[in-house]
């Protein structure tokens, strides 16, 4: 079956919403699903109604907490829309979608211009590469300033904002846009929910400033093709005499090029704006084809890593990246995939090159937030939901068996908070591990552990709102009564010097006995780059196939440190040396050892505790502002600099994840209520000694 006509490549857009928790994301994203007739009616964040929240937990909380993908049509182009969260909990949410979209529209509010949540999602799409279009939403709110949100875009995302349209009006009198491309001004009718508008001439109050705005949109473009000098000399001599559609082409070019952001205003509660930013969209967005290539890469012969190129066409090898993976109450299990090229059918046997197995695809399905449509095929640029994939998780390759190849991997943060959670009853510990596992493989970033001292089961994540959500799902979703302990900090351990350990395990016990005889090399490795352990076994002297045994003993005990228990990180370990017994020697003896060695060798290498350091950003009145930084210096924090907002000063400073319990009752007080804060994880970082004793003590 080929791709019907209406969904050709250059016709399809991969698009993410993203912002800062509150900007207007999800309303901006129920208007697009009213005005392209995804939706009847229109969805109200506040209302607990909207479509793309469809998690009883989103309703209630009136935020986005998972990535809820559509798909809708607009014009002759497809168009598709991952949701994201703007709280920083749900920081994974966003991660795992840029990772997999072509471009995205970043809302700002027109009052509070770029918050903290908006700088750590734009870098995140820095970092994808993906080019963005941004819409300054709530233009009809008190204190709305579009010029200002451009300006804090430029100064603190250093993006090359340049606005394509100006407000006509603010705050209440907010009517409509002059569009700067084509010099003509949009006034939205209110009684028809946005969906009229008439087109005039520009109000004559604004004609000059939109004559200077447009020259310095035509200034900017000039830059963007170096090779374009026939635009060039145009916007130099006869600006006038560009066409519309000239124009478009360039901005296009600049916005997939990464070259350049531009900006338009709206209302989206007020239903103003939304038709031209989806126009916007489909004119500047890249398509699959625009981005290239996909590149991915597989082991040679020689062990090296050999580049592999495959183009975006539905007749080449499979390529595809599964990128979230979550229960569904209906259908159970789904995996979302996107498809980079090649065509994912349903009934198809398929390779997951990640994990070395293969998967077979039952039923394939296009999703409209939680409501579903039954297809047998998705092509190159598609995001599907495939149910039947058992061992697939987020971050896996999916590709064909002829051609396998591994595309690049997602990087998730550690976790910084956990607690102790325990069943009520037995039937709910049955439950309890169901739950547990079907969250641990949706989300990457929540980790259950056992407490070896007390049995207790931990689960750790991004921070207390993070733990609370996945709380309730449980009780929700799976039906289990639990008892939760009071949120702990997720403290690791590290080594601080090289050193070496020789460990035997011998056990005689009548009958088959168990050796294992295991030398370790250990060392701490780079911040960040986790535990490695790697064989340098020469000559047999223990044999091939206790090798991963052994690999897998050595990050068992790397689970759980020498001096509090707690997580090994950033550690290398060589396998160095070692023996064995014809008849007594097993893997499960190499393990033992493995884990007894790691365990022995840590305890000389100098080990110590690291806890996860805040960036912590504090928008508090001057008059507040000596108390707020007496405060953070009070808890061990580090000041990392200050800047002054209208009448408001941010304070960006680091603290550790310990001292900020209860922060957000005591800024309350210091501040009589008009200071908040945002805060993300930023590193790890030794713990003074003083507290590392007090830790070991517990």
């Amino acid at each position: 079956m080929a791709r019907p006509n209406d969904e050709k490549l250059e016709n399809v857009r991969n698009i993410g919403i993203m912002a800062h928790i509150d900007a207007g994301k999800t309303t901006t994203t129920e208007r697009i699903l009213y005005y392209t007739g995804r939706s009847h009616r229109i969805g109200e964040v506040h209302d607990g109604a909207a479509t793309m929240d469809w998690m009883e937990q989103e309703q209630e909380r009136g935020i986005t907490i998972t990535s809820a993908a559509t798909t809708v049509f607009w014009k002759d182009c497809k168009i598709n829309i991952i949701d994201t969260p703007g709280h920083v909990d749900f920081t994974v949410e966003v991660e795992r979608s840029l990772r997999v979209l072509d471009g995205s529209v970043a809302v700002f509010c027109s009052v509070s211009g770029v918050e903290p949540q908006s700088e750590t999602v734009w870098r995140q799409a820095d970092t994808y590469g993906v080019p963005r279009i941004a819409f300054v939403n709530k233009m009809d709110r008190m204190g709305a300033d579009f010029f200002d949100a451009v300006d804090t875009m430029r100064e603190k995302l250093h993006a090359n904002a340049i606005p394509v349209q100006c407000p006509i009006g603010a705050e209440g009198e907010f009517k409509g846009m002059v569009d700067l491309v084509t010099m003509k001004a949009f006034i939205f009718n209110d009684e028809s929910l946005g969906a009229d508008w008439e087109e005039e001439e520009i109000p004559s109050d604004l004609l000059d400033k939109c004559k200077e705005m447009r020259a310095e949109l035509l200034d900017e473009l000039a830059t963007i093709d170096e090779n374009d000098e026939d635009f060039m000399m145009k916007v130099v001599d006869s600006p006038d005499s560009l066409t519309d559609d000239e124009i478009h082409n360039i901005i296009r070019k600049g916005v997939c090029e990464n070259k350049f952001n531009p900006v338009l205003c709206g209302s989206a509660f007020k239903n103003k704006g939304v038709q031209q930013l989806l126009d916007a969209v489909i004119r500047w967005m890249p398509s699959p084809m625009d981005r290239g290539n996909v590149k991915g890469h597989i082991e040679g012969k020689g062990g090296e890593d050999v580049e592999i190129s495959l183009e975006p066409r539905d007749d080449e090898d499979l390529a595809s990246l599964a990128f979230k993976v979550m229960t569904d109450p209906y259908v159970g299990r789904l995996t979302y995939v996107r498809v980079y090229s090649g065509t994912l059918k349903k009934g198809d046997t398929i390779l997951n090159s990640t994990k070395g197995k293969k998967e077979r695809i039952s039923r394939l399905i296009e999703m409209h937030s939680n409501q579903r449509k039954e297809r047998t095929e998705f092509y190159a640029g598609d995001i599907a939901a495939c149910i039947g994939l058992k061992q697939t998780t987020t971050g896996d390759t999916l590709c064909s068996e002829k051609k396998p190849l591994i595309l690049e991997k997602m990087n998730f943060p550690e976790p910084v908070i956990e607690m102790a959670i325990e069943p009520k009853s037995k039937p709910d510990r049955e439950k309890l591990a169901v739950a547990l596992q079907a969250l641990s493989e949706e989300d990457p970033t929540f980790r259950v552990s056992t407490n070896e001292e007390t049995g207790q089961t931990i689960i750790a994540g991004m921070g207390e709102l993070h733990l609370e959500v996945l709380r309730d799902r449980m009780i929700r979703e799976f039906g289990v009564e639990a008892n939760v302990g009071r949120p702990q900090v997720a403290y690791k351990e590290t080594l601080t010097i090289p050193g070496e350990v020789k460990t035997k395990f011998v056990k005689q016990s009548g009958g088959r006995g168990q050796y294992a005889h295991v030398e370790l090399e250990l060392e701490p490795n780079e911040a960040g780059k986790g535990i490695e352990v790697e064989s340098k076994i020469v000559g047999g002297v223990i044999p091939k196939e206790y090798i991963p045994s052994t690999i897998a003993g050595v990050k068992e005990g790397l689970a759980t440190g020498c001096l509090a228990g707690y997580n090994m990180v950033d550690v290398k370990v060589r396998i160095v040396y070692g023996s064995y017994h014809e008849v007594d020697s097993s893997e499960m003896a190499f393990k033992i050892c493995g884990s007894m060695a790691v365990k022995e060798g840590a305890k000389k290498c100098k080990p110590v505790i690291l806890e996860p350091i805040m960036k912590v950003d504090v928008t508090t009145p001057e008059v507040a502002m000596g108390d707020v930084m007496g405060d953070l210096n009070r808890r061990r924090g580090k000041i990392m600099g200050q800047e002054t907002i209208r009448g408001a000063v941010i304070i960006r400073s680091e603290v550790p994840l310990s001292e900020m319990f209860g922060y957000s009752t005591q800024l309350r007080s210091l501040s009589s209520g008009r200071a908040n804060y945002s805060m993300e994880p930023s590193h790890f970082e030794r713990v003074p000694s003083k507290i590392q004793e007090e830790i070991c003590k517990k």
